[in-house]
Parts: structure tokens; C-alpha cells; sequence
């Protein structure tokens, strides 16, 4: 019954996103290319001294991204400092320098990591104030980034790719806000609270004593769903039943954080004139999601040993009313974007289930990936992928009109290597380093051996790859992991960008070449297949030998 139940899930799932993917993607290009301003986004310029008509070069654009990043860790670290004086602070203390600068990262990040519980640390004016405004702009940096480089494939000769303020102001007002309003109010009709409540005392079935707590918890689920955030208002994330109530409300989180990354592909075929190209990203994405979704599913539900399979299968950190099944969607789909939201905990998982939630993030977070920086990462690849087929025949590689020469290449090989060093080189010197690895193994690991090197290495993995998700068996208010972490969410976020934006420039600035006999169509089977490979070989088997000494060791032993 439970397979018939997810298979009928993940249908409705399909369905939704196909009727989805025309309106919203078309949508989208139609708020990045328009030349109207409304009457709230005039007001917003004028404050903030924009002239919406003007265009920016790539490094102006970039100086603006990093201006607001910076802006908003410092606001988001004062207003953690200040707690304590703040009103709806519930009582809480300031949060601790090291803490609040680690949670300062990973929101401004697109991150979410949470190195606390919520509920016990954070008060409302914090969460709806800091976190929940964070959650809107670090969504809405990451799409105008990407669309700053799909610009840069449609633009001829051009020294602009757009204004950052602009596309930062429309993607808030025109696409996040509305769409966050209209799905608090669904969540809210499902059951997850919207209050101001604070600490409620009750007294059990059993007639013991425990304190529930309220807050504004639809709208801040909204939007940390819907801009592939991710950051729970509980500890237990989007396993709390007043974050997540029942198994419709869990399919509809799904669909919100996979709406947006998957129509990105229909506004990138339109921006650039060819839906074909849309297309082809797409089917690239919803390939490698489907294996992946099927593989940690099969993984999971055939469990190990004699008492999990007469059991009929693992429920060990899971909700019965989600079941396994329903467990592994989200898993898949939450760690295939940079969502890192969670309705079971990972670090229950088998395994080899354990890994591949891992692996989704060392993909890249291409499939679909969050918000921008899935398509963006996408097409980076797609560069890579041109210039080995130019390998293969012998000629330069184009894609879209354009040359792939030693400057693309360069950044795109940059690129793919920055989220591998920060991952590796983070878990390497948390065991090298003396005295880093005593509080480690003593302190933040709870489970030595094996499982601990995966618990670590899933941390830096989820940082540096600006997921957020966690093997919940490891404890990481530490000096050492808020600083590292902090530090690998902020290069994982921000290097990329960098060259994501320097590849931008260096395409505007040419001239399309005329497609020839020679050109490879980028736009059939045969690309989708190249891209498809060329995103497994050049991300995820870079991880293959630190894999081998944590889920693979601990999964064949």
C-alpha cells in the first residue's frame, strides 16, 4: 500500500511541476526583461539612490551582490547580539559571538545550517526579523545571479549583464513575496501554526508537564521552502508536526521548493530565444533526480538485516506519517536543491541511504539545485560539457553562439573546484589538526568510528554546498566547526559567484558565431546524455576515495 500511495505521490508531484514549469518560468523572464517599474519598486530605488534604467558591468554587478551579503551578516549578527533587549524575545539571552556568526553565514548564504535548537535559542523578533527576511534576499541574489549569466548567452557585444538592484528588488516584490503570502496561507488551512503564542505549558495524557511552543511558523516555512532555504523553525525541522502536520502538507513543501528551480530552465530558453535549450537543462535535471530518488528509495526501504525487513522496512528517524517512502522524496528533493530542509533525519538513514543525500549535495546541486544557483551551476557545466565535445571533433567549442575559449574555461574549471577543496580540505584538517581533532572526536562526534567521519564530512559538504542539511548525530557549536563551517558557507557561496558573474562578462562581450555543420546541437538526446555524464564524472566521482572511508566503508562492512 505504501508504494502505491508514494507512486501516486510522486505522480501528483509530476503533474503539478509540468503545469507549473510554462507559467512561472515564463513568468519569471517576463519580471527580468521587463522596463516597468511599479510603484513600490520606484520607491525602493529612490531610497536606496538606483537609477532602475541603468545597466551594470560585471564587476559593478558583483560589487553589489558583495555589499549586500556583507550588509546583511553584519545586521543579522548585531540583531543575534542584541536578543535579549529585543521585544518578543521570550526571554532568551544574546546569542554567543561564534554562534551568531555561524548562523550570520549561513542565512545570508542561502545556507541555513543551524548549529542550535531554534526554539530554544532564537526568539521571534530574530526569527522573523532576521532569518525569515534573509531567507527572501539570499533566494532572491541567487536567481538574479543566475539570470546576470543567462543574460550573458543572450547579449551581443554587450558591456552590461543587468542591474543588480533591480533584479535583487523584482525577484523580492514580483515573484518570493507573493508567492510566499499564497502558500503560508495554504500551510496555515493544513495545520502548521501562525502565532505569537511564546511558551505554552500543558500537561500530557499521562499526566506529565511539557511546554509547546508557538510562533510565526507558516510564513517563515513558506519561504524557506519556496526560496530553497531551508532553516527550521524547530529543531526537528519539517519532521515538527507544526512545521509539517500531515503527508499533503509534505508533498506541498515539496512542490514549493522544487517549483522555482525547475521552471528556471523555461526562463532560460526564452531569455536566450529557444525553448529547446530550456528543455534540454531540464531534462538533464529531472534525469539525475529520478535516479537518485529511486536509488535512496530502494536503499532505504530494503533496510539491513533480519529486523528492519520483517519490520517491512527502517523507520528509525522517521515519521509514520510520512513513511519511508515519503521520507526519501523529500530527502532526495531537498538535498538535490540547496534546500536542506528535512522531514526524517538523515543520520538514521542505512548507510548507503545516508550516502546519497550526501552525494546529491556533491553533485553540485544541479537537479534541479536552488533557487539560481542550480541553473547557474547547470550551465557551467553545460560550458565544460561543449569543450570536450570540441575535444572530441576537433573544433572550438560554442555554445549558444558563443566561444568557448581558454577565459570560459578557466572559470568554469574554477568553479567545479572550489565547493571539492573546501569540502575535502575542511574534513581533512578537522582529524589533522591536534587539538581541532580532540574536540571533535570528543565533543561534536557522538558516534565514533566510521559513522562520525560521514557525520563530519556531511557537514562540510553541506556547507560548502550551501545546503543546510545534517547527520543529526553530530554536535557543531563548537569554536572549531561554527568558525570552519561559517568560513565554508561564505567561500561555498560567494567564489562561485565570483566566477559565475567574471563568465557572465567575458560571454556579453562577444558576438554570436553563426552555427555551422560543425556546431554541436545542444538542444538533442546526444547533448543531454554528454551533460548528464560530464556533471556525475566531474562532481561527484571527485568525492569517490573520501567516500570509500566513510558511508561506503561503513556500508560494506
Amino acid at each position: 500500500m505504501e508504494v502505491l500511495l508514494a507512486v501516486i505521490q510522486a505522480a501528483t508531484l509530476v503533474l503539478i511541476l509540468a503545469l507549473l514549469y510554462r507559467p512561472l518560468g515564463d513568468w519569471m523572464a517576463r519580471v527580468y526583461t521587463s522596463d516597468h517599474d511599479t510603484r513600490a519598486e520606484r520607491l525602493v530605488y529612490r531610497l536606496v539612490g538606483v537609477d532602475s534604467s541603468s545597466e551594470q558591468s560585471w564587476t559593478a554587478y558583483l560589487r553589489g551582490v558583495l555589499a549586500f551579503s556583507l550588509v546583511g551578516v553584519l545586521l543579522l549578527y548585531a540583531l543575534q547580539r542584541i536578543q535579549a533587549v529585543l521585544p518578543y524575545a521570550l526571554g532568551l539571552p544574546a546569542v554567543p559571538e561564534g554562534l551568531a556568526f555561524n548562523s550570520a553565514a549561513s542565512f545570508v548564504t542561502n545556507t541555513n545550517w543551524q548549529s542550535y535548537s531554534p526554539e530554544l535559542t532564537l526568539g521571534y523578533t530574530v526569527q522573523f526579523a532576521g532569518l525569515a527576511v534573509q531567507n527572501f534576499v539570499s533566494a532572491a541574489v541567487g536567481i538574479a545571479v543566475a539570470v546576470a549569466l543567462v543574460r550573458g548567452f543572450a547579449r551581443r557585444r554587450s558591456g552590461t549583464i543587468g542591474n543588480f538592484w533591480v533584479d535583487l528588488v523584482r525577484g523580492s516584490f514580483r515573484l518570493l513575496l507573493p508567492g510566499a503570502f499564497l502558500a503560508a496561507i495554504v500551510l496555515m488551512v493544513g495545520g502548521v501554526v501562525q502565532n505569537f503564542n511564546g511558551f505554552t505549558e500543558i500537561s500530557t495524557l499521562v499526566g506529565d508537564t511539557q511546554v509547546i511552543p508557538g510562533g510565526p511558523v507558516a510564513s517563515q516555512e513558506a519561504i524557506k521552502e519556496l526560496g530553497t532555504n531551508g532553516g527550521g523553525f524547530f529543531n526537528a525541522n519539517s519532521a515538527h508536526p507544526f512545521e509539517n502536520p500531515t503527508a499533503w502538507t509534505s508533498l506541498f513543501e515539496i512542490v514549493l521548493l522544487l517549483a522555482i528551480p525547475v521552471s528556471l530552465p523555461r526562463t532560460f530558453g526564452r531569455m536566450v530565444g529557444s525553448y529547446r535549450q530550456g528543455y534540454a537543462i531540464l531534462a538533464v535535471m529531472a534525469s539525475l533526480f529520478v535516479v537518485s530518488l529511486v536509488a535512496v528509495s530502494a536503499i532505504e526501504w530494503a533496510g539491513h538485516g533480519t529486523a528492519p525487513e520483517l519490520a517491512g522496512a527502517p523507520m528509525e528517524g522517521k515519521e509514520q506519517r510520512f513513511g519511508v517512502l515519503g521520507s526519501t522524496l523529500f530527502a532526495a528533493s531537498t538535498t538535490l536543491t540547496s534546500t536542506g530542509a528535512v522531514n526524517s533525519m538523515h543520520d538514521s538513514y542505512t548507510a548507503l541511504g545516508g550516502m546519497m543525500p550526501m552525494l546529491n549535495m556533491m553533485l553540485g546541486e544541479v537537479a534541479p539545485g536552488g533557487v539560481g544557483s542550480g541553473l547557474y551551476g547547470m550551465l557551467v557545466l553545460a560550458v565544460i560539457a561543449v569543450f570536450i565535445a570540441g575535444l572530441l571533433v576537433g573544433r572550438t567549442p560554442e555554445y549558444l553562439g558563443k566561444k568557448i575559449g581558454p577565459r570560459e574555461i578557466k572559470l568554469a574549471s574554477l568553479y567545479i573546484l572550489v565547493t571539492p577543496t573546501l569540502v575535502l580540505a575542511g574534513t581533512a584538517l578537522s582529524f589533522a589538526i591536534p587539538g581541532v581533532r580532540e574536540d571533535v572526536e570528543n565533543v561534536s562526534i557522538w558516534n565514533p568510528g566510521i559513522h562520525g567521519m560521514s557525520e563530519v564530512l556531511y557537514a562540510f559538504t553541506s556547507a560548502s554546498n550551501n545546503n543546510g542539511s545534517a547527520f543529526a548525530g553530530l554536535t557543531a557549536n563548537t569554536a572549531w566547526m561554527n568558525t570552519a563551517l561559517g568560513v565554508a558557507m561564505l567561500l561555498g557561496r560567494f567564489v562561485p559567484i565570483v566566477l559565475v558573474l567574471a563568465l557572465a562578462g567575458s560571454l556579453a562581450a562577444q558576438d554570436t558565431v553563426p552555427a555551422t555543420a560543425g556546431t554541436l546541437p545542444t538542444h538533442r538526446p546526444q547533448f543531454v546524455g554528454l551533460l548528464a555524464g560530464v556533471t556525475v564524472l566531474v562532481t561527484a566521482l571527485t568525492y569517490f576515495p573520501v567516500l570509500t572511508l566513510g558511508p561506503l566503508a561503513e556500508g560494506l562492512s
